[in-house]
């Protein structure tokens, strides 16, 4: 009798468990999130293809990633703006909507001009969903599990530059660039029916809970990790747009796909450490991520076209980003608060857009203008500029647990 009881409490303490950690739904939002980022990055791996498809330059064709992040950062903050007291469900559909529309229109144009203008528009409906995703997963899990959850909405990042833009970047090779977007507006039909069936919905927020844009960009904390976000992702994004070119430079023009599967796995393995370790680790995870990306910068300069210390070097770059995105916007949640946390989240979706059309242009200045080899320095100059800022921010933005 006492082990048949002890087996039910035990079952009733698993099914609670369950119930408490909502990991259907939130991985829905981690698939949300994989979307999005396969749509941002996929022209990354398939630039000399773009260019060629669309007859244009590889530089003009890296403008398709800059573009996509000028419609998320133009767009975060007005629409969060106007539709905060929208219910949150149908506003999540009507933008993943938006990529089931404009992937559909790139993978069918034939126009620069047109494709340009369905990146846009995607980034805006990218801009409205990375507004959105870190706020829902906080609501759908408990206080105690916020950090886990953030992890697990997160995890679409990680997974789509380990798997999607490798098979992306090889399915394009083999069968097209076009059929990739096909394949992602396949995804997106799936992706709507999965949120119908497992993500609730929840109200907007209230009228008397509304905080300005001006008051949360004032709350203590919230300064330095925006300059964390801004300088670490164009960093990241100088070479992420330009994988290939600096590849090629290095004699492994033939390897993308493999050198973005290095990369994707170990972000993987980022996100997956984040996840354990954040709600007791937070500061010190983002300053070994910082510490380890300024180092990586430096041996960018002598590597020599050596493929092992090129590989070493994507594949602890990947391990400083898998993280990333989940510490960043913790850390922006903690310092703004309950209230404050549906508008924070835009800004940081326009601080990161930014950020991304920003590495796009750099980078693309850059190449055209020094070759690939003059990255390295432009990473080491912005990583520790935001590994300064981080180590500072002790008090509000990357206070020690």
């Amino acid at each position: 009798m006492s082990s048949n009881n002890s087996s039910t409490t035990a079952k009733i303490a698993s099914s609670v468990s369950s119930e408490r950690f909502p990991w259907l739904g939130l991985l829905a939002l981690a698939m949300t999130g994989f979307i999005c980022i396969m749509t941002e990055t996929i022209p990354a791996g398939l630039l000399p293809q773009i260019s060629k498809g669309l007859y244009i330059s590889e530089a003009m064709a890296g403008q398709l990633v800059t573009v996509y992040a000028i419609g998320s950062l133009v767009a975060a903050i007005p629409v969060a703006i106007v539709t905060r007291q929208w219910r949150r469900r149908p506003l999540l559909l009507l933008a993943i909507c938006g990529f089931l529309v404009f992937n559909s229109v790139t993978a069918i144009s034939s126009s620069y001009i047109l494709t340009l203008a369905a990146r846009l528009l995607a980034g805006v409906s990218a801009g409205v969903l990375w507004g959105m995703i870190g706020g829902y997963a906080l609501r759908m899990v408990s206080a105690t599990l916020k950090g886990r959850g953030m992890a697990v909405a997160m995890v679409g990042t990680p997974i789509a530059l380990a798997i999607g833009v490798p098979a992306g970047t090889f399915l394009g090779n083999l069968m097209g660039w076009r059929s990739v977007f096909g394949i992602m507006s396949l995804l997106t039909v799936i992706l709507i029916a999965w949120v119908l069936w497992k993500v609730p919905d929840y109200p907007g927020q209230s009228s008397d809970k509304q905080a300005s844009i001006y008051a949360v960009f004032l709350t203590p904390g919230i300064r330095p990790i925006l300059l964390v976000v801004l300088t670490w992702m164009t960093a990241h994004n100088i070479l992420y747009t330009y994988i290939a070119p600096f590849l090629a430079s290095n004699g492994m023009g033939e390897r993308v796909s493999l050198a973005l599967a290095f990369f994707g796995i170990a972000a993987l393995v980022g996100i997956w450490i984040t996840g354990v370790f954040i709600d007791r680790w937070l500061r010190k995870l983002v300053l070994i991520s910082l510490i380890s990306f300024v180092l990586i910068s430096i041996a960018m300069s002598f590597s020599n076209s050596n493929v092992l210390i090129i590989y070493i070097i994507v594949t602890v770059w990947g391990l400083t980003f898998g993280g990333a995105a989940t510490l960043l916007q913790t850390a922006l949640a903690q310092a703004a608060g309950e209230s404050k946390v549906d508008m924070v989240m835009p800004i940081n979706t326009t601080v990161w857009n930014l950020a991304i059309a920003g590495g796009g242009m750099a980078g693309g200045i850059l190449l055209e203008t020094f070759g690939a080899g003059s990255f390295s320095w432009a990473l080491f100059t912005l990583l520790f500029l935001a590994l300064l800022v981080a180590w500072v921010g002790k008090k509000h933005s990357f206070p020690p647990q």
